[in-house]
């Protein structure tokens, strides 16, 4: 069978970018940093032609806006 194109040119990853990577491996993240990272999510998947929904708009949604377990 012959090698996949794809693999055929694949580089050394970035030093810079694995030194990075190694260095937030055991990096605690904390509720708010949880928090604006669910916001910037459900801003992301909007419409992009929607004026009325903004990042704040979305924070202040998800601070009254609860998921039933």
């Amino acid at each position: 069978m012959p090698d996949r194109k794809q693999f055929q040119n694949v580089t050394a990853p970035d030093p810079e970018l694995m030194r990075l990577l190694d260095a937030s491996r055991n990096k605690v993240v904390t509720e708010e940093e949880l928090q604006e990272q669910r916001v910037s999510f459900a801003f992301g998947n909007a419409p992009a032609d929607s004026a009325l929904i903004t990042k704040d708009s979305v924070r202040l949604a998800s601070k009254h806006i609860r998921l039933q377990s």
